[in-house]
């Protein structure tokens, strides 16, 4: 199989999954804001490409550099000194700046990563990806992923699709 048959796989699996956020936060009244690093905007791309879309989602930030993630989203620099930018700390910090930088969203989701194929350090390889959703007023959830050096595009949407999972299981969290 091509490369190009799996990146039409996975982006149909991207719209669809999209899909199923924008259907649960319709039918329960939760607007969604993302934070997103290697991902570029990709989750938020993924919901808005559906018409509709503006009912759930309120809005994103992409906050690629660590100033971004300072200033946008009030993440620690003392914090990414300390644990790096595509660490557990950051992704939470960035998922509760983004519920305190949003307007009123309900659910947040960030992600933060190396999607390749530098940008590794020891400890630190390609494809590891963090990522938090939080609730306001409730719980965060935290994830790790590893997908491996698989190539940057299947890092960023295998992220989407996760942060995409996770906002329906933070939908479900009290």
């Amino acid at each position: 199989m091509s490369d190009d048959l799996d990146i039409t796989r996975l982006d149909r699996a991207l719209i669809e999954a999209a899909a199923a956020v924008l259907r649960l936060g319709d039918e329960r009244g939760l607007t969604v804001v993302t934070a997103e690093s290697c991902t570029g905007g990709l989750v938020a791309a993924a919901l808005t490409d559906i018409a509709g879309s503006s009912s759930v989602v309120e809005g994103g930030f992409v906050t690629y550099s660590n100033e971004a993630k300072c200033k946008s989203l009030g993440v620690p620099n003392d914090m990414l000194e300390a644990h790096g930018a595509v660490s557990e700390p950051v992704a939470r910090a960035m998922a509760e700046g983004a519920l305190r930088a949003s307007v009123s969203a309900d659910l947040a989701v960030a992600i933060t990563g190396i999607a390749g194929p530098g940008g590794a350090t020891p400890g630190k390889p390609v494809g590891l990806v963090h990522f938090a959703a939080a609730r306001r007023d409730g719980p965060v959830i935290h994830r790790e992923k590893r997908y491996g050096d698989i190539g940057r595009a299947l890092v960023r949407r295998n992220s989407a699709m996760e942060a995409l999972a996770l906002l329906i299981e933070i939908a479900d969290a009290r």
